[in-house]
């Protein structure tokens, strides 16, 4: 969704920008480009493999941009506050994560267990799948996956785990296609629970969380923050975010009680009234952009 994405960030010569999930630097070209010639971007992501690929994709524009291998919950840590005019967040898995097998994030190729998005984190989706209690399990299948089967499928994995430890992608997929046999569904069955994991190993929804706040707390008034999202849990949180600072009102508590409301000016715009998804075009040269959603906000 690059043309959504430089449209809903409006780019500018001398503007400042951030994109807070490198991946191969395809978005971070792209607003270099449009901010030409003195636009400037911080990038960072917390895959080495990725910053190293950002860095040779960006050397056309050396001097224009800073790269750190960073997590992007972290971006307050080192960008000035209230300095930028754009943030992106491009959530989730890249196809170069996903196509590598030794990275553990597919099952369509066999590969250890991993799905560390950073590698220097110490737990990989195997201690977890082998360690975790059956019924935290079922909880991360249920929370981050949307399984219906969690309860089924967790037990079947504390069995299977008993006879030996689940070590590779294709183990694991095996043992859940066996209780929840494919009978002809176009999505594999195993294809929840290993969302679920990545997003538990990743703390991705934690991450989430900080991230907005901390890409909040970079933008100058007036800038614009771009979150490209792909699945709902993500969604969900991102229009949760934008939703309350949209109010013109706070409140205290989990609840918005009418009478404890306390009036105070709107601090964020939408760009886009709801979510944006990619086109008839996009998704046929792209299968994976079909889920996609692109939601934008203007801080106030």
């Amino acid at each position: 969704m690059l043309a959504e994405t430089l449209a809903a960030l409006e780019p500018k010569p001398e503007g400042r920008y951030v994109d807070g999930t490198l991946g191969g630097g395809g978005h971070a070209a792209a607003i270099l480009r449009a901010s030409a010639p003195s636009g400037w971007l911080y990038g960072c992501d917390c895959d080495d493999a990725a910053i190293s690929a950002a860095s040779s994709r960006l050397s056309e524009f050396a001097g224009r941009f800073e790269l750190r291998r960073a997590n992007y919950s972290a971006l307050a840590e080192w960008v000035p506050a209230g300095s930028c005019d754009g943030v992106l967040l491009d959530l989730g898995v890249s196809s170069p994560q996903l196509d590598r097998p030794e990275r553990g994030f597919s099952f369509l190729r066999d590969g250890p267990l991993d799905m560390r998005l950073d590698q220097r984190t110490p737990r990989t989706a195997a201690d977890l799948i082998n360690e975790a209690p059956v019924e935290a399990l079922a909880q991360i299948f249920w929370e981050f996956g949307q399984e219906r089967s969690a309860r089924k499928l967790a037990r079947v994995v504390g069995s299977a785990r008993r006879l030996r430890r689940l070590e590779t992608t294709r183990q694991l997929a095996d043992v859940i296609e066996q209780a929840e046999p494919r009978r002809g569904r176009k999505i594999h069955p195993a294809t929840q629970v290993f969302q679920a994991l990545r997003i538990a190993v990743n703390e991705e929804l934690d991450v989430l969380e900080r991230g907005l706040a901390a890409a909040w707390t970079i933008l100058r008034p007036g800038g614009r923050m771009v979150v490209l999202t792909f699945h709902s849990l993500e969604d969900r949180v991102v229009k949760r975010f934008g939703r309350t600072r949209a109010l013109d009102y706070d409140y205290s508590g989990p609840v918005d009680v009418p009478e404890l409301r306390r009036p105070r000016p709107p601090l964020l715009a939408w760009v886009v009234r709801g979510a944006l998804g990619a086109g008839p075009a996009e998704i046929a040269a792209n299968p994976r952009a079909r889920s996609a959603h692109l939601r934008a906000m203007m801080k106030l």
